[in-house]
């Protein structure tokens, strides 16, 4: 919410709730949480002397360690799959516009998740107009195994985001041992030291390159990449390593003591 670009985003009324109340809530806490480094900047702004605890958000590994057989096996058509809310925030048209341009053979796109604010037929309207309607599927709004199903069905994940605290869909797809495309409005720097996806600026034509990319690797480089997102969220990501550190936070805002390593101070 401290984000720069959900500031500017129908900028009066955050401006509102601000003053009221959200302002003197957040001044009032003994640590604030932080997902993600940009995110203890972003807090770092407007409370410089308030220690922040740098704890990502965790998630659940699905089960197994090999992606689903319908995702290991060559499939006629591959999917690049989007998992998140259908809003303006998550630069859906952007991917569309890149999509447009790469049409890869062979490809589709499925955009899984709830509608907000009618941004689904604003973007129905444009693959209308870029005569692309028949490569994208909306899946609407999936949870639990359902959820599980498209990601180890998917050769690729993409989130094109303008900004996200974490981004909890990618480290979800990278659980599932899919490579992942999104860009530095996102905090997954990692996707390129760990070898495991693609993090790129904002906009069309990086997308363009990304998609391209990607879509020509050959299968079983797409899953030496799967594999090291995996390994990269058992050891970092993984409920386990988050719990001890939340645990770690309370007890020293409780009783004192020891620093946790996760406390970032002025």
């Amino acid at each position: 919410m401290l984000a720069p670009w959900a500031l500017r985003h129908k900028a009066w009324k955050k401006k509102l709730a601000w003053w009221l109340y959200q302002r003197r809530d957040l001044s009032s806490a003994r640590v604030l949480v932080a997902t993600a480094r940009p995110e203890v900047e972003h807090i770092r702004r407007l409370f410089p002397n308030k220690p922040v605890a740098l704890v990502p958000n965790g998630v659940e590994l699905p089960p197994g360690n090999e992606k689903a057989e319908s995702g290991k096996q060559k499939a006629e058509i591959q999917t690049v799959l989007f998992l998140g809310r259908i809003h303006p925030v998550k630069g859906l048209m952007n991917l569309i516009e890149a999509w447009s341009q790469v049409r890869p053979s062979g490809w589709r796109c499925v955009l899984a998740g709830p509608d907000e604010g009618g941004h689904r037929a604003e973007l129905e309207a444009v693959l209308c107009r870029r005569g692309i309607v028949n490569d994208f599927t909306f899946a609407g709004m999936v949870d639990g195994d359902e959820k599980w199903r498209l990601l180890q069905g998917a050769a690729l994940f993409v989130l094109p985001s303008f900004t996200e605290n974490f981004g909890i869909a990618i480290a979800e797809a990278l659980a599932a041992q899919v490579p992942v495309i999104t860009t530095k409005g996102t905090p997954w720097e990692e996707l390129v030291s760990r070898r495991c996806g693609w993090w790129v600026d904002l906009g069309v034509e990086p997308l363009v390159a990304a998609l391209r990319e990607a879509t020509t690797l050959g299968d079983e480089q797409r899953r030496d990449m799967g594999r090291r997102g995996r390994r990269l969220v058992e050891e970092k990501y993984a409920w386990p390593k988050i719990g001890q550190d939340m645990k770690a936070v309370y007890e020293w805002v409780l009783n004192g003591g020891e620093k946790p390593s996760c406390i970032i101070e002025s």
